[in-house]
């Protein structure tokens, strides 16, 4: 098998500059594969257009979702909440032939393989937490008393859960059982849009967002899972990170105000082959 592993998040496709960057992203082989790590955009119908342009062009689109997809805006015609609207975005996914968090997992035969990969969907559950803070709302005081809250609290709807916290132990729980009857021959790439440990939050410019940013749970999932590598993004910070000799590559586009002053968007990380401690 030839051809490259590639990743990219963050696309939010809602900004036009944005959405003509996904026009533009081309495979270099036909048998190059992508993997989206969340946030195409808010809208269903804009998620939708995204992954199907993406899914015409390369041989194999892995998505994960990330907060954006979960939002229900009250002006998109799908009204869907919570667990209701991933299911929606999910039976899309199949549609268009693009692998979801709820499919087999596959397995990248190319350079850097053979590796598994585990698109995961888990959220967060506020345990990011600032210095002094003992719980949850402890946490969310220190945020507010800082000016920082995050649009999920609006807009992201956990139903049928009572709120993302238990959302979140669910996903978990459920990815868990999963992995522990995967195939071990193999190692992974675990594809996640929020990181899995907490290290690459500590730039932050508002620290106090790190809440809303993963789980303290995932933080030894890179060795228990034998990642060779681990993709995610939702920061708007791509670089990469080694921890505990394992790759970490944050793969974000994000928004235009951002990726302006870097003199232009990043565009498809290439995950395998890929770059060595």
């Amino acid at each position: 098998m030839s051809g490259s592993l590639w990743a990219v998040s963050d696309l939010h496709v809602a900004f036009e500059e944005n959405r003509s960057l996904v026009e533009r992203l081309r495979p270099e082989s036909p048998d190059d594969w992508l993997l989206v790590a969340g946030d195409v955009g808010e809208y269903a119908a804009d998620v939708e257009w995204a992954l199907g342009v993406l899914s015409e062009r390369f041989d194999t689109v892995i998505w994960t979702p990330g907060n954006h997809e979960l939002w229900t805006p009250r002006d998109d015609p799908v009204q869907l909440r919570g667990e209701r609207r991933y299911r929606h975005l999910v039976d899309t996914c199949r549609r268009l032939g693009v692998t979801t968090p709820e499919d087999p997992y596959l397995v990248w035969r190319g350079a850097g393989g053979p590796v598994t990969i585990v698109p995961l969907f888990l959220l967060y559950d506020y345990s990011f937490r600032p210095p002094g803070a003992a719980s949850k709302s402890q946490a969310l005081a220190i945020a507010d008393d800082a000016g920082v809250l995050c649009t999920d609290e609006v807009l992201l709807h956990p139903e049928p859960y009572r709120n993302v916290d238990d959302w979140c132990a669910a996903r978990i729980e459920l990815t868990e059982r999963r992995l522990a009857v995967r195939d071990t021959a193999f190692p992974t790439v675990l594809v996640n849009h929020f990181p899995l440990v907490r290290e690459p939050t500590r730039i932050l410019r508002h620290p106090e967002f790190a809440l809303w940013c993963g789980t303290e749970r995932t933080a030894d999932w890179h060795r228990k899972y034998d990642a060779a590598a681990v993709v995610y993004g939702h920061l708007h910070i791509p670089r990469t990170l080694w921890q505990d000799g394992v790759r970490f590559e944050e793969v974000s586009v994000g928004y235009p105000r951002e990726w302006r002053p870097r003199g232009g968007p990043v565009g498809l990380k290439r995950v395998f082959p890929g770059a060595r401690t």
